[in-house]
């Protein structure tokens, strides 16, 4: 069974964001960049599931600038048979991502596709619904535990209140969730490895995909800056704060309402 894991370069989730003085986006100046968080996780599972006889390939797929090479390569050296770069200058949405991948699984012809649930620099959690929704095949997404049961997929994920149990037919779509394992690290002599291990090259438009922008970003601004707590010296002091503090956001959003015309509506 071949099993596609896409995985997304992005800035370490380390690193401290910047925003750019123009607030036209993130400075990606002289930034540490890694795998996506997520994509580990799913990299991960399909290489644990290579090793306990279910998976005979594992091929890691990247979409983005020639520097996602070192992307792939680390994917190789944790345990991935071969990568796919889709190289591009240009920004990638959701929707234009899971039409290549679509591209490279009609190629491909894997049994299972493996993706992080999200990506740490957008959050978006779009692109393995709209690829399962482009192949018609079924979903799973935010999986906490992968068993397969004969030729079924079960999949368990967390819900408000407990766990759910899927059952799901192959080929399929999984998206991961933090909690479904530990992602290893990888080691000297697979690092060396993973050197040798073949990495093809392709273009978006190798796949009939047009890159086209779907979503314009009007600007980016860092969160503001907490103020610096108080000192209370007791109890009815704290209390009077509260209220205060109560006072001030509800005049606050009545202002708001005020300037926007609205009314407020209670159930």
């Amino acid at each position: 069974m071949k099993v596609i894991v896409p995985i997304k370069r992005v800035v370490d989730y380390n690193v401290k964001i910047r925003v750019k003085s123009d607030q036209t986006g993130v400075d990606l100046a002289n930034v540490k960049m890694s795998m996506n968080p997520f994509d580990e996780i799913a990299i991960e599972e399909a290489v644990r599931l290579k090793e306990a006889g279910k998976v005979t390939e594992v091929i890691a797929v990247s979409i983005g600038v020639a520097q996602s090479t070192e992307t792939i390569r680390t994917a190789l050296a944790m345990g991935a048979d071969r990568g796919i770069l889709v190289k591009t200058d240009e920004t990638v949405e959701p929707l234009n991502v899971a039409k290549i991948l679509k591209g490279i699984i009609e190629a491909e012809k894997p049994d299972l596709a493996i993706l992080g649930k999200q990506a740490i620099d957008d959050d978006c959690n779009q692109t393995g619904q709209m690829l399962a929704a482009l192949l018609g095949w079924p979903q799973g997404t935010f999986a906490s535990k992968v068993e397969f049961d004969g030729d079924k997929l079960m999949l368990t994920r967390e819900i408000d209140g407990g766990l759910q149990t899927l059952k799901l037919n192959m080929p399929a779509v999984i998206t991961t969730d933090l909690r479904l394992n530990e992602p290893r690290y990888a080691s000297l002599p697979n690092i060396m490895k993973a050197k040798k291990k073949p990495i093809d090259e392709k273009t978006p438009a190798d796949f009939g995909v047009e890159l086209k922008t779907h979503l314009e970003v009007l600007k980016v601004t860092e969160p503001p800056v907490r103020s610096a707590g108080i000192k209370v010296e007791s109890v009815e002091q704290l209390v009077s704060k509260l209220k205060e503090a109560a006072q001030y956001r509800k005049a606050q959003r009545r202002d708001r309402k005020d300037s926007l015309g609205c009314r407020e509506t209670r159930w």
